[in-house]
């Protein structure tokens, strides 16, 4: 079984978010009605699809990922094109010039994710925001690299404790963004940054795991 993928192929990782992004549109916008404004999933998916058009066959995906990034912090608004913006562009700067991708590769690319998001937006663990889910499945994922898990499995472990971080903000009160100003009465819905964030480490790990 493989341990790593051509950088040339991993075109179809920014393939699969955007279209992860376009199927969960409605979704992430109804999770974001109700404590924020309601434009998480319009926004998202807008930025996405657009990235769509700029594409060319011949992208890496540190390219790609390059071209995601791009536009999400020119044509989104708000915080969360920024946010995921340095997020893509970071991911994308820590593949550059490796030709194969392993989970060392990655570990480091996620890694440089979280510091441009925690750079960024300043927001920490249980603040409510996407920094729930990313913060656990990156440190799960470096412990599991870390204790002898194969690529496959330290995946594995980063989507898991995705999801639990995904459904930790459901009970956390905001105190960052727009829903901050809600107080407890921003509790007991799940933060729509939290929701796409595991969205989109799931299926990059998915995508991923294919490609090995």
């Amino acid at each position: 079984m493989k341990e790593q993928f051509a950088n040339q192929d991993g075109q179809v990782v920014v393939r699969e978010l955007i279209k992860i992004i376009q199927e969960n549109r409605a979704y992430l916008s109804e999770v974001d009605g109700a404590i924020g404004d309601g434009d998480h999933g319009i926004n998202m998916a807008k930025g996405f699809t657009m990235t769509a058009e700029r594409l060319s066959q011949e992208m890496d995906l540190s390219e790609s990922l390059k071209t995601l990034g791009r536009t999400l912090v020119m044509e989104i608004g708000g915080a969360m094109g920024p946010l995921y913006g340095s997020f893509f562009k970071a991911l994308a700067r820590a593949c550059r010039g490796h030709e194969q991708l392993d989970a060392h590769v990655f570990g480091r690319m996620l890694e440089a994710g979280w510091c441009a998001v925690i750079e960024l937006g300043q927001a920490k663990v249980g603040d409510k925001t996407l920094v729930d889910t990313l913060h656990p499945a990156l440190e799960a994922y470096n412990a599991a690299v870390s204790a002898g898990s194969d690529f496959r499995e330290a995946l594995r472990s980063m989507t898991e404790a995705a999801e639990r971080g995904k459904e930790s903000t459901r009970q956390l009160v905001a105190k960052v963004g727009r829903a901050s100003r809600l107080g407890e009465r921003s509790r007991g819905v799940l933060d729509a940054g939290a929701v796409s964030c595991h969205l989109i480490l799931d299926s990059m790990a998915r995508t991923i795991q294919g490609l090995l």
